[in-house]
């Protein structure tokens, strides 16, 4: 509802609910919908989809998924270090979503049928380094505005930075969390 009430009319996109696999579907005709496709109704789901979303420019929303590359679970190390080189900006984003929202957040290298992760604790540093980053300087401007959405939606605004206090300690601190699943609250 928020996502849709945001973005429907000013970039002609919708978030849907989808079953296995999330993708993003260009309009097919010039004056249709795109849409952010998210999986089984998990709210951690739609949230990681609409960080990807909100990080991809013109040229890459006429495209299906981006025209991004994607190697599936099952990666081998190499192609596991060049997915998380590029998840960590919308894991970034999704958390600060997450904050917003009063949901938890985890950190996901999504390769669970692969050999785990190219080097996790290195992996945590980078997305929250990067989320440290977007605190301070601002989000993109259609996940700032995502952000803003949520905070006043959730209420979260005066516990926001309490909340990101101590899930820096627990995603990328000493004695780290380790959960490659995904949060399995529907939406």
């Amino acid at each position: 509802m928020l996502f849709n009430d945001l973005f429907r009319e000013s970039y002609r996109t919708i978030l849907v609910k989808g079953s296995d696999e999330p993708e993003y579907l260009p309009a097919s005709k010039p004056d249709g919908l795109a849409r952010v496709v998210f999986a089984h109704g998990f709210f951690a789901s739609a949230l990681h989809e609409i960080a990807h979303w909100c990080l991809a420019g013109d040229d890459r929303r006429t495209l299906h998924d981006y025209g991004y590359w994607y190697c599936p679970d099952g990666r081998t190390p190499e192609q596991q270090l060049a997915f998380e080189n590029v998840e960590v900006k919308p894991q970034a984003i999704e958390w600060l979503l997450s904050l917003a929202a009063g949901s938890r957040f985890h950190i996901s290298v999504d390769n669970l049928a692969g050999s785990g992760a190219a080097n996790e604790p290195l992996f945590r540093q980078k997305v929250c380094h990067q989320a440290a980053h977007y605190l301070e300087y601002g989000l993109p401007e259609r996940a700032q505005q995502f952000f803003d959405a949520l905070r006043h939606f959730y209420n979260t605004s005066a516990r926001l930075v309490h909340n990101w206090t101590c899930d820096k300690v627990r995603i990328a601190g000493a004695g780290i969390e380790h959960d490659q699943t995904r949060t399995t609250e529907t939406l």
